[in-house]
């Protein structure tokens, strides 16, 4: 699912709201959960997840064009942990 289907998705299970209120919804709900991962914090969605960074450490990395060698520097990386709900509904499909 990309962001415009699930503003069409909200706007359709919403039509109270106008299209542009949803945008600014889902915007402003994307912009949280990244402002609070900025801050090394941590976002649990409960019944779907959790959202959280994890260090990665500096390395030597091949560029996959030239097989030249080069550094890659430290860095953090988002993290998801579905949670117990979401992991038994999706194998309930199977």
């Amino acid at each position: 699912m990309i962001r415009s289907e699930l503003v069409r998705l909200l706007t359709q299970d919403n039509p109270e709201l106008s299209v542009r209120d949803i945008e600014r919804i889902v915007t402003i709900f994307f912009d949280q959960i990244t402002s609070r991962l900025m801050q090394d914090g941590r976002v649990e969605l409960r019944g779907f997840g959790a959202f959280s960074t994890r260090a990665r450490d500096a390395r030597t990395g091949r560029n996959p064009r030239t097989g030249e060698t080069v550094a890659v520097q430290a860095k953090r990386v988002p993290y998801f942990k579905p949670g117990k709900e979401m992991r038994i509904r999706l194998n309930m499909a199977e």
